[in-house]
């Protein structure tokens, strides 16, 4: 069973990092062997078995995982909001709030910023993305947005995919200040979204359930916000209140457990990605960033 590893850029420590990958030998059992296959098509993209799952990191036994993920994983205690004995599962845990000072929101007044912690790529017009994790490998902008015309419109936009890992805060938050309409659902499957699985099909980010909000604003017309589902996901918890003006970096809600991923589309000639994103992208390498980080700024 292949076994290349994940890359990703660290934004903070300059390096190129290599992932640790949360049920890895799942995920490759799944997506790179005949009956791991069948298994997916089965069971395991349908949302009953994500259910499942969820209802299990939803019972008070779960939250003997907390400490011991967090110690396997690194993660500061003092980053959250609350002490670990208030997380009676690990859901819970899983969806935490962390302290605002540890997520500050870019202050530069024309910059946009990530909507989640996670890996990023940036691509600067959406109908030419033609390698993502893979060469030849092209982005159907028309079904993930299931809206031919409205494909059209950002068929020139910047697309910003943020890919969350169960290791991640899974919280996901306004890329700049506007008003939310209220949000769309899409049905659709559940695949896993892990590099793993997209390098074999890019199309589970189209296929999958997701959520399309549109945001207006002030300087840079309708912003599309869509989060996805994937495996395991309980399920994607939209926060905000639609018609409610929301602050650049406020909270546009969560997701319960499980990796997911954002997809985020500007109008065209509206912003300008920044230059590492750019470049890490071009090299089919996701750049790590912390939700609130800038991620581009108004033309």
């Amino acid at each position: 069973m292949p076994s290349d590893p994940i890359q990703y850029f660290n934004r903070y420590t300059g390096e190129i990092e290599s992932e640790q990958i949360y049920g890895e030998r799942f995920l490759r059992l799944a997506y790179q062997t005949p009956p791991g296959r069948l298994a997916v098509a089965w069971a395991i993209k349908r949302a009953w078995f994500s259910r499942w799952y969820g209802q299990r990191m939803d019972r008070w036994k779960s939250s003997v995982r907390v400490r011991p993920f967090i110690e396997k994983y690194g993660l500061n205690p003092d980053d959250f909001t609350q002490p670990l004995g208030k997380y009676h599962t690990f859901n819970e845990f899983f969806y935490r709030k962390l302290k605002p000072e540890v997520r500050p929101i870019d202050p530069d007044p024309k910059s946009i910023v990530f909507p989640a912690d996670g890996r990023h790529l940036g691509f600067a017009k959406a109908s030419a993305i033609e390698s993502v994790f893979v060469k030849g490998q092209k982005f159907d902008l028309p079904a993930l947005l299931g809206n031919k015309e409205l494909a059209e419109r950002y068929a020139d936009s910047p697309l910003i995919l943020s890919r969350l890992c169960p290791v991640d805060y899974h919280r996901f938050h306004f890329v700049t200040a506007g008003t939310p309409v209220s949000p769309k659902l899409i049905n659709g499957p559940l695949y896993s979204v892990s590099p793993i699985a997209l390098r074999r099909n890019l199309s589970y980010l189209w296929q999958n359930k997701r959520v399309i909000t549109v945001i207006r604003t002030a300087h840079l017309g309708e912003v599309l916000q869509l989060e996805i589902g994937a495996t395991n996901v309980g399920s994607i918890v939209q926060t905000a209140i639609p018609y409610q003006p929301a602050a650049k970096g406020g909270e546009k809600g969560y997701f319960r457990f499980g990796g997911s991923s954002t997809i985020t589309l500007f109008e065209p000639g509206k912003i300008t990605l920044d230059a590492d994103l750019l470049q890490h992208t071009s090299e089919q390498r996701e750049l790590y960033a912390h939700m609130g980080d800038h991620m581009g700024r108004v033309v």
